[in-house]
């Protein structure tokens, strides 16, 4: 039997295709292998978000230039965001001449015939479309867990934030009908899947684009009251559109978890502005302050950039203040990379690196101060934990998340996929400890 390897750069969004991809491949006849040494195919999925991830990405492509002389069948193929941007593809067609397939965003439905063109004229195909209003439907899946599930609800941005390349490497908004997503939330359900995880680049935007539009808040109420469905989560969620109706839906719904990934991205208002958010530095303290009054057990996270162009001090105490204010129970934090074709790219003011780095220094430590003290507040509490399975440095400790994602490890039995009560005996920075109650 053949042999597959296909490697993950970057979001949610990017795991679920590799899903499918999966799915795909494997209805072909090819098994999974995690060594590339045994791959008759590898895919490569990449991601465009920043500038590490197109390193790793070619640094790992021409680890496989050698493979490919000692293997001449084996099929090496490449997708993803990155292959959105037409001096990628170029780069690729010049340097990485041992590539066999390009594909894009658009079109990964089309990886089988693909593959079989490939067999039939083992030259370079590069088929990357610059749009698509279809959805594929009904496409085989592969899924990472038994008991959990990632379901994509839209595809695309409508906003163009000046630093993001993702509008143009996902094209625009296009939500997929409710009918089809109920449909697939059911058909997990009976194969004993516990929580779903709704994606979309903002999926407060679902639905608009829909002859029948339905808001996100309603899906949502439809998803949770899906029968043999635990828990719902989704991400991410644009601060300028989160509504009211959303907050109460969640607010009032045991099954939709505690959690909303708000992204701040920076504290300061001239910032935003700069960025194309939408939003005000008073705004967004005011929407995280209504959130946690309606939903007061909730955990909010958030994503914050550092160094954009031109952000001075001032800027950046004033990001540095919102943390402050909001009490983020975690943030994942990022020094701003430049991407080609973008706004911000060609931004007088660019950051010098040292008082990057100096700030995100700065950051971090207020992150974990914030984020340690969140923590606390769940010391000797009584929670709910869906268990991922066993810990990976020690078997006798199991893994797994409350409904506002703490990552818990405890001691006692259970299964993967079983949701046991745990008391939280000890608190860190990046994880809680506990163990069953039995």
């Amino acid at each position: 039997m053949k042999k597959y390897l296909i490697i993950t750069y970057g979001c949610q969004m990017n795991e679920n295709d590799s899903e499918k991809i999966s799915g795909m491949v494997e209805e072909l006849g090819y098994s999974r292998t995690e060594d590339e040494k045994d791959a008759d195919l590898i895919i490569m999925n990449t991601c465009s978000v920043r500038e590490n991830a197109n390193n790793r990405f070619f640094g790992n492509l021409g680890n496989f230039k050698k493979l490919k002389k000692k293997k001449p069948d084996l099929i090496l193929a490449v997708c993803g965001c990155m292959m959105q941007e037409g001096h990628i593809v170029k780069k690729i067609k010049e340097k990485y001449s041992f590539v066999d397939i390009v594909f894009g965003t658009h079109n990964i439905s089309s990886l089988p015939s693909l593959l079989e063109e490939c067999d039939a004229k083992r030259k370079l195909i590069v088929e990357v479309l610059e749009d698509s209003d279809k959805l594929a439907e009904g496409l085989p899946v592969h899924r990472q867990f038994k008991h959990k599930a990632f379901v994509s609800i839209m595809k695309g941005c409508n906003n163009f934030c000046s630093y993001c390349i993702v509008p143009y490497t996902r094209g625009r908004e296009r939500s997929r009908e409710y009918q089809n997503i109920l449909s697939e939330v059911r058909e997990l359900a009976n194969d004993g899947v516990k929580e779903v995880t709704l994606l979309g680049q903002n999926v407060n935007s679902y639905g608009k684009n829909l002859d029948d539009p339905v808001p996100f808040a309603k899906l949502l109420k439809m998803v949770s009251e899906v029968e043999g469905i635990e828990r719902v989560r989704f991400m991410t969620s644009h601060p300028k559109d989160l509504s009211d109706e959303l907050i109460e839906v969640i607010r009032d719904n045991p099954k939709i978890c505690r959690h909303i990934h708000l992204p701040m991205q920076s504290g300061s208002s001239r910032i935003l502005k700069l960025m194309n958010r939408h939003y005000d530095k008073d705004t967004y303290i005011k929407l995280v302050k209504k959130i946690r009054r309606e939903i007061p057990d909730v955990a909010i996270t958030t994503d914050i950039i550092v160094g954009f162009p031109t952000e001075t001090e001032e800027d950046f105490l004033d990001t540095l203040d919102v943390y402050k204010k909001c009490e983020f129970d975690t943030a994942f934090t990022f020094i701003y990379s430049k991407r080609e074709g973008t706004k911000a790219a060609v931004m007088d003011g660019q950051i010098d690196e040292k008082t990057v780095k100096d700030r995100f220094d700065r950051l971090l430590k207020l992150h974990d101060e914030i984020v340690l003290k969140q923590n606390k507040k769940y010391l000797n509490r009584e929670v709910d934990i869906l268990i991922d399975g066993k810990s990976k440095t020690n078997d006798n400790v199991l893994t797994g998340r409350t409904s506002s994602f703490k990552l818990v490890n405890f001691t006692g039995k259970g299964e993967t996929g079983d949701i046991v009560k745990v008391k939280i005996t000890d608190v860190h920075t990046f994880h809680l400890s506990g163990e069953v109650i039995e």
